[in-house]
C-alpha cells in the first residue's frame, strides 16, 4: 500500500518521532517536496523547519518574528494542494489514491504564557482544524494530530525561566506553569480532534499524546538506562544548571558534546536524543493502535 505522510512542523523535533515511527513499521523516509526530481512513490514531506501555524503577517501584529523562516502552515498546505492537483486527474482519482494514506499533521507553538493562552492558542487550534479538514477534502481518511510536549521539563525553558521560587517547580523539577500551558493546548487539541471526527464520519482522526509519551520516558529514565543526574541537562551544550546557553548553542565553536548521548534525554536543550525519540515512538504506536481498530486504521 502507498502511504503519503504530510508533516506540518512547528518544532523540528516532532519530525524525528515520526521518522522513527516510519522506520519501525518498515516505511522509508520521505523526500522533501521541493526536491522536484525526488522519488515520491512512498509519500511526500511538506515540512518546513521551525515553521509556524499562524502566518507571519498575523504574528507581526504582535511584534512576533520568526528568525528562522517566514513560512507557515498555509505555505505547506499550498504545496500539498499543488502536488495533488498535478498527480490526480480528478477528485475521485485523488480519493482513490489516498484511501490507504496516513496523514501526520504536526503542529506546535512561542510570548507570555497568558498571552499565548488567550491570544495565540485559539487561532492556532482553528488553523490546525482547517489544515486537517483540507487534507480530508483532498481525500485523506486517516490523520494523526500530535499534541505538545511537557516543555517545562526542557532545558530551554528551565534556563530561560529559571527562578529561586521552589513552588514554581513540580515533583519532577519541571516548571508547572509552562507544563500547564502545554496541557491546556493539548486539551484544546483533543477537543478539536473530537469535533473533527464528528464533522468527518468517514475519516479517522487520532490525537497522539506526546505529553504522556515524554513523561513516561522522563519518569522511567533510570529504568530505561538514562543518567538520572543529567535528566534535565543538554547533552550538547554548555553553562548553567541545565548545560544550556542560547548564546552558546550546540554546534557553536567550543560547545562540547557529552561522552554518551544514549545516557541523555535532551540532545541540545530543545530537541531530544535519538534514544529518547525511540522510546517515545514505541509508547505512541501502542497508544495510537489501542485507540483505533485495525480495520479502520492500518500502519502497514
Amino acid at each position: 500500500m502507498t502511504i503519503y505522510n504530510c508533516f506540518f512542523l512547528m518544532l523540528n523535533q516532532t519530525k524525528y518521532t515520526f521518522m522513527l515511527t516510519a522506520q519501525t513499521v518498515g516505511l522509508p523516509f520521505l523526500n522533501p517536496y521541493l526536491e522536484r526530481e525526488a522519488d515520491f512513490s512512498n509519500g511526500v514531506n511538506f515540512a518546513v523547519s521551525d515553521a509556524t501555524a499562524l502566518p507571519s503577517f498575523f504574528l507581526a501584529n504582535y511584534n512576533i518574528v520568526n528568525p528562522v523562516t517566514n513560512s507557515s502552515l498555509d505555505v505547506q498546505l499550498g504545496w500539498m494542494q499543488t502536488y495533488f492537483n498535478f498527480t490526480c486527474t480528478t477528485r475521485k482519482d485523488c480519493a482513490q489514491k489516498l484511501k490507504n494514506a496516513l496523514f501526520i499533521a504536526l503542529f506546535q507553538a512561542g510570548k507570555s504564557i497568558e498571552f499565548v493562552k488567550t491570544t495565540l492558542l485559539p487561532p492556532i487550534i482553528q488553523t490546525i482544524k482547517h489544515a486537517v479538514n483540507e487534507v480530508i477534502n483532498q481525500g485523506a481518511i486517516r490523520v494523526v494530530v500530535p499534541g505538545n510536549f511537557p516543555i517545562g521539563c526542557f532545558p530551554l525553558f528551565l534556563t530561560s525561566l529559571q527562578t529561586n521560587d521552589t513552588t514554581a517547580y513540580d515533583e519532577l523539577n519541571c516548571l508547572k506553569e509552562v507544563n500547564n500551558l502545554s496541557m491546556y493546548q493539548n486539551s484544546l487539541l483533543q477537543q478539536a480532534v473530537q469535533e473533527l471526527n464528528q464533522e468527518n464520519p468517514n475519516a479517522v482522526i487520532v490525537y497522539a499524546d506526546y505529553y504522556s509519551a515524554f513523561l513516561w520516558v522522563f519518569r522511567n529514565a533510570a529504568l530505561l538506562g538514562f543518567d538520572l543526574a543529567s535528566r534535565q541537562k543538554s547533552c550538547c551544550g554548555i553553562g548553567g544548571s541545565y548545560n544550556f546557553d542560547l548564546l552558546r548553542f550546540c554546534g557553536n565553536p567550543g560547545v562540547p558534546v557529552c561522552p554518551n548521548p544514549n545516557k541523555s534525554i535532551s540532545w541540545d536543550g530543545i530537541h531530544l536524543t535519538q534514544r529518547t525519540y525511540g522510546f517515545m515512538t514505541q509508547w505512541l504506536i501502542r497508544d495510537i493502535l489501542a485507540k483505533v481498530s485495525t480495520q479502520s486504521f492500518e500502519l502497514i
